[in-house]
């Protein structure tokens, strides 16, 4: 975490934008969550989230992306690091539609650490507010929530993955 706080300290940008498949999501980044959003920052600058996927999409819930089964996805994680964030979620922030927060690792997570290269956007128009405290919110979308809105409304197989890829094509930092 100390590479995270010296990091946030030299990179302060704030805003991206998400190039997907179906069009384009801005996203602002909060200030109070640090680590989390320097490390979307972080990614981003590194290109890690080019040609990655909203690869789960729970229609009325939530769009999760930042992963893919391809195996360069793989390669780039294993390039970047094998690391955890910490859990942030007592800022105040809600799980209401439109905000990007941080899902827990898939790994044995009692602490519920957040995977640093995976993230959601709430799609459901009252929230998600059950999942409020447990999950790092450090975001919002500024602009594209018609695009997640399509996002959300391809068709999936029972594993909740679409059955026709929704790429992220890139990730890019913008004023």
């Amino acid at each position: 975490m100390e590479f995270f706080l010296q990091y946030e300290k030299k990179n302060k940008e704030n805003k991206v934008r998400i190039t997907t498949s179906f069009g384009i999501i801005d996203i602002l980044l909060f200030n109070e969550t640090k680590f989390h959003r320097a490390n979307f920052i972080f990614l981003t600058k590194q290109g890690y989230f080019t040609n990655t996927q909203f690869y789960r999409v729970v229609k009325n819930f939530i769009i999760q992306g930042g992963s893919s089964d391809d195996p360069e996805i793989g390669k780039r994680r294993y390039n970047i690091g094998k690391y955890l964030l910490p859990t942030d979620a007592k800022r105040g922030f809600k799980h209401d539609r439109g905000v990007i927060s941080m899902p827990s690792s898939d790994i044995e997570n009692p602490y519920k650490l957040a995977s640093p290269y995976e993230f959601f956007i709430v799609q459901a128009a009252h929230g998600a507010h059950h999942l409020d405290g447990d999950y790092t919110i450090f975001g919002k979308v500024i602009r594209g929530m018609d695009v997640v809105d399509k996002i959300s409304n391809v068709e999936t197989d029972n594993a909740e993955w679409p059955l026709h890829n929704v790429y992220i094509e890139k990730v890019e930092i913008i004023n």
